[in-house]
């Protein structure tokens, strides 16, 4: 994990790889899980044997909307902002869907800083500063070259 100490201090990275998290593990149970909160019960999913037997990835694998969803949990495994009070998720730019993820994978983020800009003072906080930052986000599977997953994620921080 990175630390990072101030705003300030992100800003000098502009341009550059910032961090990249831990492997983490996709289970079934997630996937399980999210199917649930999702509605998405496709068989390529959900159904293990079947999976097996007749998808072209011979394993049950993640939705590509989940492996995204990690997203959050990646960038905060990944780097810590010390003086950051408070952040949110802003959007997402040019998200693509490279490769699958099997369940069992193992994948992680790399993080690099495209852009940062101040924001101005928030009306019910006026003592917060704040920075939007976009970030290029490429999510890995352990022992495959072609990343899973790329994304642009544009998130909020004041502090």
């Amino acid at each position: 994990m990175r630390i990072i100490e101030s705003l300030d201090e992100l800003k000098g990275l502009i341009g550059q790889e910032v961090a990249v998290s831990d492997w983490t593990e996709i289970t079934q149970q997630q996937v399980n899980l999210f199917a649930e909160a999702t509605g998405d019960h496709q068989w390529i999913h959900v159904d293990v044997e079947r999976a097996r037997r007749e998808s072209p990835f011979g394993a049950p694998v993640a939705h590509g909307f989940l492996t995204l969803s990690l997203l959050p949990m990646l960038m905060a495994n990944a780097i810590e902002m010390s003086d950051v009070k408070m952040g949110v998720n802003y959007g997402l730019n040019k998200v693509r869907f490279t490769a699958p993820v099997p369940v069992g994978s193992r994948v992680r983020a790399r993080v690099k800083l495209l852009e940062m800009e101040a924001l101005p003072p928030l009306p019910n906080a006026p003592t917060l500063t704040g920075a939007q930052m976009t970030w290029a986000v490429t999510i890995e599977r352990e022992g495959q070259e072609r990343p899973v997953c790329v994304a642009e994620s544009i998130s909020r921080r004041y502090s």
